[in-house]
C-alpha cells in the first residue's frame, strides 16, 4: 500500500511540474483587432437574455455576455479560445492572466450543434462568459480569441468586449451642435460623470472617455479628457469638439425571415444551384433628401425565422444581392454595404462593385435568415473610416444610441479600470 501511494504522489509531482502547454494548445499571437474568418457567420455578442444589448456587462454573479456564431461548411466539434485584458488603448495590458482570470488560460468551447434541414450545412457555437471553467476578475477591455485545436496561429474569430465596475456614473445629454457647418449634420453629446469614491488626483490624465455610437468601431472617440473638474463631478461640455459626431441616417433594413415568399424591401428569391437567392429592391440614393424618422436596430439584426422556433440552428443561408443605383463610379475609393452583419469591416466580402453597363454598384453577402439593417460607406482609399455623407446623408435629428466609457487609471495599480458604461439614445431625452 505504501509502494503504491508512493507511486501516485510521484506521479503527481511530476505531471504538477510539466509545463502547462501539454495540457492546452498553444496561445494564438495576440491581435486586439476585430475578425472573423470568411467561413464565421452571424457572429452575436450580447448580454444574456438581452437581445441586441451591446456587449458589456458589470462584474458580478448576475450578469453574463453570450458569444454565438456559426462555422460554415465545418467539421464541427469542439474549439478553443482564450481572453486577454488590454488597457483603454486596447494594448495588452500589464496584468498578470492570474490577475484578471480565475480558472485556465485556454479554454473549449463545447456548446455546439449541427444545422438542421438547411442547404447551407452549418455548425451553431454557443458560449456563455464568465462560466463554469472561467471568472473574470478585474474590470476593464477584453478581447476573445476563438481558434480550431492544432490551428492557434490561425484564428476563426476576435471580439472586444467590456466588463465594468460601476463605481462611476454619466449623465448625458444632446444639443445641437452650434459648430459652423454641423449643425445639421452632427450630434454632440454634453456628458457629466459623477467619480464617486473613486481616489483621483489628476482627472486631466487618470479619466478619460471613449464615446462609441451604435457600438461601432468606426464611429468612436477616444481619449477624451475633461473640460471642466468640480467637486466630485467632471464634464465634457460641448465647447469642445470632442464629442462631435456624424448623426448619419436612419438604418435600410430587410426582411428575409421566410424564403417561401417576398418581405420588405425584397423583390425576389429564387432557388438556384441548390441555394436560395433574395434579390433586393434597388437601393436609393439618399443623400440630399430630407430626414424622416423610422424605427431600427441602428444597424444590427435579429436572426429569426418564420417557420421555425429554433433559428439558431434551422434558419437557412441566403445569398443577398444588393443594388446601389449611381450617375457614375466614384473615384478614390471604394463603396461598401455595412453593418454590424460584418462587424462594422470594411473589406474584399462586402466591397461593391461598379457595373458600367448597368450603372450601379452591386454586391451579394451570404446571410443567415432574419430581419436586417444596413448602410453603404464609401472609404477614401487613404482612409479607413467613412467619409462624408455619399449615398445617405446625415442629419442632426437622428435617432442613434451611443455607449459611453469612463476609464480611471489609478497610480496603484497596473491597469486601466472601467468605472462605468452608460448608454444614451439620443430620442430618450
Amino acid at each position: 500500500m505504501c509502494k503504491r501511494f508512493s507511486r501516485i504522489k510521484l506521479l503527481s509531482l511530476s505531471i504538477f511540474l510539466l509545463p502547462v502547454q501539454l495540457f492546452s494548445h498553444p496561445s494564438p499571437d495576440f491581435s486586439p483587432v476585430e475578425y472573423a474568418a470568411e467561413n464565421v457567420k452571424t457572429i452575436v455578442f450580447e448580454k444574456e437574455d438581452r437581445m441586441l444589448a451591446y456587449p458589456f456587462i458589470q462584474r458580478g454573479p448576475d450578469d453574463a455576455l453570450i458569444l454565438s456564431f456559426d462555422v460554415i461548411d465545418g467539421e464541427g466539434g469542439t474549439l478553443w479560445y482564450n481572453i486577454v485584458h488590454c488597457d483603454r488603448d486596447w494594448n495588452r495590458s500589464d496584468l498578470f492572466t492570474s490577475d484578471f482570470l480565475e480558472g485556465y488560460e485556454e479554454n473549449q468551447i463545447t456548446d455546439f450543434l449541427p444545422s438542421f434541414n438547411t442547404r447551407v450545412s452549418y455548425t451553431h457555437y454557443r458560449l456563455s462568459l464568465p462560466n463554469d471553467d472561467i471568472r473574470l476578475l478585474v474590470s476593464g477591455n477584453y478581447v476573445i480569441t476563438v481558434w480550431e485545436p492544432g490551428n492557434p496561429d490561425t484564428p476563426l474569430l476576435v471580439r472586444r468586449f467590456f466588463i465594468s465596475e460601476g463605481s462611476s456614473s454619466a449623465a448625458v445629454v444632446f444639443r445641437r451642435p452650434m459648430k459652423p457647418g454641423a449643425t445639421e449634420t452632427h450630434q454632440q453629446a454634453e456628458i457629466t460623470v459623477s467619480i464617486g469614491g473613486l481616489a483621483v488626483t489628476d482627472p486631466y490624465r487618470q479619466i478619460t472617455l471613449t464615446i462609441m455610437q451604435n457600438g461601432r468601431s468606426d464611429r468612436m472617440r477616444a481619449g477624451i479628457t475633461p473640460d471642466f473638474v468640480g467637486s466630485g463631478r467632471l464634464e465634457f461640455n460641448t465647447l469642445s469638439d470632442n464629442t462631435l459626431m456624424p448623426g448619419g441616417n436612419e438604418f435600410r433594413y430587410f426582411d428575409i425571415k421566410t424564403i417561401r415568399q417576398t418581405r420588405q424591401n425584397v423583390r425576389s428569391i429564387d432557388f438556384v444551384n441548390g441555394i436560395y437567392h433574395a434579390l433586393l429592391l434597388p437601393s436609393e440614393d439618399r443623400e440630399f433628401k430630407p430626414y424622416f424618422f423610422n424605427e431600427d436596430f441602428n444597424g444590427r439584426y435579429v436572426v429569426a425565422m418564420e417557420e421555425s422556433n429554433e433559428p439558431d440552428r434551422e434558419a437557412d443561408y441566403v445569398w443577398v444581392w444588393f443594388t446601389l443605383p449611381a450617375y457614375s463610379e466614384l473615384r478614390g475609393g471604394s463603396v461598401y454595404v455595412a453593418g454590424d452583419f460584418c462587424g462594422w469591416q470594411h473589406g474584399a466580402a462586402n466591397r461593391m462593385t461598379w457595373n458600367t453597363a448597368r450603372g450601379c454598384y452591386e454586391a451579394s453577402l451570404l446571410l443567415k435568415q432574419g430581419w436586417y439593417n444596413y448602410e453603404y460607406l464609401f472609404i477614401p482609399s487613404e482612409g479607413t473610416d467613412p467619409e462624408g455623407f455619399a449615398f445617405e446623408g446625415s442629419h442632426w435629428e437622428t435617432e442613434n444610441d451611443y455607449v459611453i466609457l469612463t476609464y480611471f487609471r489609478d497610480p496603484t495599480e497596473r491597469y486601466d479600470r472601467l468605472t462605468g458604461i452608460t448608454l444614451a439614445n439620443t430620442r430618450a431625452q
